[in-house]
């Protein structure tokens, strides 16, 4: 496998991701080699739908019902305009940020996505490869195809986070926990929205969804709380024994379509003894609520609307929820994000950190590890040189001085 090559430092400190535009025009011009996947986010989701089947595509790809959210997250970010600042100190730029004490190379973080075979045979051990490499958190998918210990060891020393679907089943809730503890994640992030799955047209009509076959299961399956559960239950039985029955099970305790309550949350509180970060809010008293129940972080969210259609573009909130509670904990953004300018955006509106969800997986299909390396280095690269383009050298120099809203009749969304 080759290896992934490594980003030149940056000469004041952190890396300069910029390079990477230099790096493919040289790699054109004097070896006639060029991309293998697109550098155009408005091409990329096409180019990845050459590579899979329907049914894979369709899972990344697709959205609730007639996409109405998955419209509004783009169009938000239509809404808010950079305005360029000129003569600034900005030829050397600093992406490093700090977020829950760990000092990381960019505000940029992997989101969390599942059953990743689905995608290419590199799966989640690739893309957690290629995120300590690139110098980006990984956050591992509860719905993994790869378990917790395999994905740690692919990620060796890079930062990695969890998400938890959150089991109705308290026991496999704490050992899933303590797993994740145990091989170095740091922070837990517990995705809110999604207790039952949405009404999702592209899969229905496909009549799909990996987990039923055991695709996606194995956080589950590979979980020793939940394999003495089943076992009790089904006379001794192992997951491998029956695939289709254990992952009826598993998705029973998962996907269970029963919600959990804000004083669930303590359970979590008692177990785990680093970050809580709490994914999918989108009202503000949500917001303030995660605050007083001591959250340490929120992920302002709409699951790339693939949860609830007809919601409001996340963009469209993050400002007034940074408002209520930014200084209360740390907010962090995903939902829409196509471009190093989307990211740009957000970070001015006020979320610390910005999560990477679709793009990489389109990455992933078309090139394996290494397309999806190549599309987070995009991203990054065009955050970098748009930055500096826009007189912005640190990323605390990211502000509300540096955007407006402006609503043009002719703005349209431009990709999913």
């Amino acid at each position: 496998m080759p290896r992934v090559q490594e980003h030149p430092n940056h000469p004041e400190g952190g890396r300069k991701y910029g390079a990477f535009q230099t790096e493919i025009y040289k790699n054109g011009i004097l070896d006639n080699k060029l991309p293998t996947v697109t550098t155009d986010p408005n091409k990329l989701e096409e180019q990845a739908r050459h590579h899979l089947g329907a049914r894979s595509f369709n899972y990344v790809a697709g959205g609730a019902g007639e996409k109405a959210t998955m419209d509004a997250n783009r169009l938000a970010f239509r809404q808010w305009k950079m305005i360029p600042r000129m003569l600034r100190p900005t030829t050397h730029r600093d992406l490093r940020v700090e977020i829950f004490g760990q000092k990381l190379e960019s505000p940029l973080l992997i989101a969390p996505v599942g059953v990743q075979t689905i995608f290419h045979h590199d799966k989640e051990l690739g893309v957690a490869e290629i995120a300590r490499e690139t110098g980006l958190p990984y956050i591992l998918s509860t719905a993994s195809s790869s378990s917790i210990e395999e994905v740690a060891e692919a990620n060796g020393d890079g930062t990695r986070w969890y998400q938890l679907y959150w089991p109705q089943d308290h026991e496999i809730t704490k050992s899933l926990l303590r797993r994740a503890n145990s091989n170095g994640f740091k922070v837990l992030v517990i995705t809110l929205d999604t207790w039952a799955l949405a009404w999702r047209p592209a899969d229905l009509d496909n009549a799909y969804v990996p987990f039923a076959s055991g695709i996606g299961d194995q956080t589950g399956f590979s979980d020793p709380a939940f394999r003495a559960k089943f076992a009790k239950l089904y006379d001794n039985k192992t997951p491998e024994d029956d695939i289709f029955l254990a992952s009826r099970q598993w998705e029973a305790d998962v996907f269970s379509g029963a919600a959990h309550t804000w004083e669930d949350l303590d359970l979590i509180k008692a177990q785990w003894n680093g970050p809580i970060v709490l994914k999918g809010i989108q009202h503000v008293e949500d917001a303030k609520r995660a605050a007083e129940m001591g959250m340490h972080g929120i992920v302002v969210s709409n699951h790339g609307g693939r949860q609830l259609d007809g919601a409001i573009g996340s963009l469209e909130v993050l400002p007034e929820i940074v408002e209520a509670v930014g200084d209360k904990l740390t907010v962090l953004f995903d939902s829409g994000v196509r471009t190093g300018v989307d990211v740009i955006k957000a970070l001015c509106l006020g979320a610390k950190g910005v999560l990477i969800g679709r793009p990489f997986v389109y990455g992933l299909a078309v090139g394996g590890r290494l397309g999806a390396r190549d599309v987070l280095r995009g991203i990054l690269a065009d955050l970098d040189q748009s930055m500096g383009l826009a007189g912005i050298r640190t990323i605390a120099d990211c502000n509300r001085s540096m955007i407006r809203r402006v609503q043009y009749g002719g703005d349209t969304i431009s990709s999913h």
